[in-house]
């Protein structure tokens, strides 16, 4: 989920990869195309290339859209592709591929509409949304009051943190924090893990009358990583979206089953009060129920905790 601007992704197979989630390569300022097609296109870069299931157009659907968009035949959707794996280039450095490019396609399949994508610095795309450039976005926004207050949201994904373990789990453990007492656990310099929710675990742990969990901090997640490979801590704490990604592309550990601690949703953007709202609410009301949406999680290894319902989609 995008709160701040991540530095970018290291570009390495293995263990070596950085957890910052961005892309590999530098922007491009030319729109790109979403589609099957294009997500099949990766190859070099590690990035997954599961054919997702093609969706049915579904007439219900259409007859909400509004009429210019309908008559347009296309969403212009803002990203900014540089978070995997929510959205990222390709090896061409134009094809935006990832969760949000695969949902997205399905989105379009659903309401019989052409997919394109606008590459958009983030912090630009919402007031771009309020100023009619884009029709809607998706880009892992966090849903916050502050941001509802100028947009409207229409929620597909939630998450919040997991834990990576060796392969196989060994220790059994999870986000329950009786599950770390008494562990070294890793996680980054300055995030909310490091900061707050391991001492808070810590302090869940010596009050219950056991060991504290003894924290250790590192100037990357990638460097936890690395720890956590070699053994030197027992897991590592981090956001279960990125974990759960890199953890599918590089097969160097595990994400801990469970659901994630404090989950929050991601939602894609409109205009405040847009005209085209009621129909991406009700088309992706649809699409959290097929299989479409269980396979592009699946693709970009997200957990089946962080899937949505379609009584959780829609946004007062």
């Amino acid at each position: 989920m995008k709160l701040k601007s991540l530095t970018p992704l290291v570009c390495a197979a293995g263990i070596a990869f950085a957890l910052s989630l961005t892309g590999c390569t530098n922007a491009s300022e030319a729109p790109a195309a979403g589609g099957a097609e294009s997500a099949e296109s990766t190859t070099g870069s590690g990035l997954p290339t599961e054919q997702i299931t093609a969706l049915k157009a579904n007439p219900a659907l259409i007859e909400l859209l509004p009429a210019t968009v309908a008559d347009s035949g296309k969403l212009r959707i803002a990203t900014d592709p540089t978070y995997a794996p929510f959205e990222v280039y390709a090896d061409d450095n134009k094809t935006v591929v990832g969760l949000d490019a695969d949902l997205a396609t399905s989105l379009g399949q659903l309401l019989d509409l052409e997919v394109e994508f606008v590459p958009a610095g983030f912090d630009a795309i919402i007031p771009g949304l309020s100023s009619g450039k884009y029709d809607m976005a998706m880009s892992a926004f966090s849903v916050t009051d502050e941001r509802k207050a100028n947009a409207d949201f229409v929620i597909y994904h939630q998450s919040g943190s997991g834990v990576a373990v060796p392969t196989g789990n060994p220790d059994k453990l999870s986000v329950d924090p009786l599950s770390l007492c008494g562990k070294t656990i890793g996680a980054e310099k300055g995030t909310t893990q490091g900061m707050e929710m391991l001492p808070g675990f810590s302090t869940t742990c010596t009050d219950a009358g056991k060991e504290a969990i003894d924290i250790k901090l590192f100037p990357g997640t990638d460097k936890a990583i690395t720890a956590l490979s070699s053994g030197r801590v027992a897991g590592v704490v981090s956001g279960a979206t990125g974990l759960g990604y890199q953890a599918k592309i590089t097969g160097a550990f595990d994400l801990a089953e469970g659901g994630d601690y404090a989950s929050k949703p991601t939602g894609l953007v409109l205009p405040k009060g847009s005209d085209l709202t009621p129909a991406i609410t009700a088309a992706m009301q649809e699409l959290v129920t097929t299989e479409a949406y269980t396979e592009a999680f699946a693709k970009w290894g997200i957990n089946e905790s962080n899937y949505v319902t379609p009584d959780e989609v829609p946004v007062s």
